[in-house]
């Protein structure tokens, strides 16, 4: 007889890990399966334990947090199927007004054993790396922002105003901060360790850019990086973010899941005959969505390849030329014909950003695993390589594109910007 399904909600905390366990067919609670050490000794324990207990699959699933993937990786290690769940997926009950590690615990197990969750991406031990190295340089970048910021509020406090409204943290600036001067002793001291906290977070940023950029090119995602330096907007920093919010371009199947996945679609709110459309989600990889809507700024300007950019250009294949290409003139056009029209700046630049995600997501597809031949690419985007270049793309996506000669149709009244062709 075929042994039912034990399904493993954990609630994971630095030192403990609370267990909860319920089976396929059950109904109601799941039962409380005791508290173990967040340890390898006792993970593997508790995998011997359940084993012995019955000889169905077993199911594991916690929420992501702070603790990492650890946990994860050890039962998969061991030949067990893991799920890290999403936390702002986990359906919960209005009403609920009681929350204990045993209840959470036996909550994963119930929604996991009804197919309720929704797994995050696991990336693997080096890509993890990657985005702690990314993530210690926006940190960087951000201590910079706020010594530069709470300088400036005091000399604004103490009507010290740069004048002529240049450009602040130029060699001008620094040399106009060096000749300030305070006639309380303390007031000085103030100064003098505000422009040092500056200089300190300046030369922390420079350096930790200094190590991100010397581990891309021994990246697995390089070739990912690469490409999408041909974008306007993006050069290797902003690309390397970008390429660790993709991961594996195969898990968004569409465009569109994408720009939901960076929290770039509006937000909706429909009864009925009732429709409103609100803000962007701003769901996802808040790096990520930055780094779009800081590229979209310059396509405010008309279309061309800029000198800085020509090297970038050069370096990719053909298809992802025309791609980057492509976007650059569809991109611009929109700019300038949103802007004709009144529409909010801030509003433009996020629209042109959520099509920008487009074309990366395009250039991801085609940076990927398997390798397909020139007529292919041709057929499923809309663009010829004359170079021999071959093209990459998963395996699961070709699967799904072979079927269909053109891109997808867009939503009634809109465009799909990303593979069609120039009307």
């Amino acid at each position: 007889m075929e042994q039912p399904t034990r399904f493993v909600g954990m609630d994971v905390h630095k030192e403990t890990i609370v267990v909860a366990v319920t089976a396929s067919g059950e109904v109601g609670k799941a039962t409380a399966y005791g508290t173990f050490p967040n340890t390898t000794a006792a993970l593997e324990k508790l995998v011997k334990r359940l084993r012995q207990a019955g000889s169905g699959p077993i199911k594991f699933c916690y929420e992501a947090g702070p603790c990492g993937y650890g946990v994860h990786r050890t039962l998969t290690r061991m030949g067990e199927d893991c799920m890290v769940v999403a936390p702002s997926m986990i359906p919960r009950k209005p009403g609920e007004r009681q929350k204990t590690d045993k209840r959470d615990a036996a909550s994963l197990a119930v929604l996991h054993r009804g197919g309720l969750l929704t797994a995050v991406w696991v990336p693997d031990a080096a890509h993890e790396a990657m985005r702690d190295l990314i993530r210690a340089r926006l940190a960087a970048v951000r201590a910079v922002r706020a010594a530069r910021q709470q300088l400036s509020a005091f000399l604004l406090r103490h009507e010290r105003v740069y004048p002529g409204n240049r450009t602040p943290w130029t060699k001008a600036h620094r040399g106009w901060l060096a000749d300030q001067t305070f006639a309380q002793p303390v007031q000085q001291i103030v100064l003098e360790e505000s422009i040092e906290a500056v200089r300190l977070s300046e030369q922390r940023r420079d350096r930790v850019e200094s190590y991100l950029r010397a581990q891309i090119p021994s990246w697995s995602l390089f070739p990912l990086v690469r490409n999408l330096c041909a974008l306007r907007g993006l050069d290797i920093i902003a690309s390397a973010g970008l390429a660790a919010a993709i991961g594996d371009p195969s898990r968004f199947a569409t465009a569109p899941h994408f720009m939901a996945y960076l929290g770039m679609v509006p937000s909706e709110d429909t009864s009925g005959p009732r429709r409103r459309i609100g803000a962007i989600t701003k769901a996802g990889d808040i790096h990520a969505r930055t780094m779009l809507i800081e590229a979209a700024h310059s396509y405010r300007y008309p279309a061309r390849i800029a000198r800085h950019k020509l090297a970038a250009v050069d370096a990719v294949p053909e298809a992802v030329r025309a791609i980057a290409w492509k976007a650059q003139t569809r991109l611009c056009q929109r700019y300038r014909q949103m802007t004709a029209r009144g529409k909010l700046n801030q509003v433009v630049v996020t629209a042109i950003a959520r099509e920008l995600a487009g074309f990366v997501w395009s250039i991801a597809c085609i940076t990927s695993d398997l390798v397909v031949s020139d007529d292919i690419v041709t057929e499923l985007y809309g663009v010829e390589t004359t170079l021999g270049y071959e093209v990459t793309m998963s395996p699961e996506r070709l699967l799904n594109k072979s079927h269909r000669s053109r891109p997808p149709r867009a939503a009634p009244g809109k465009t799909a910007p990303y593979l069609q062709k120039e009307a």
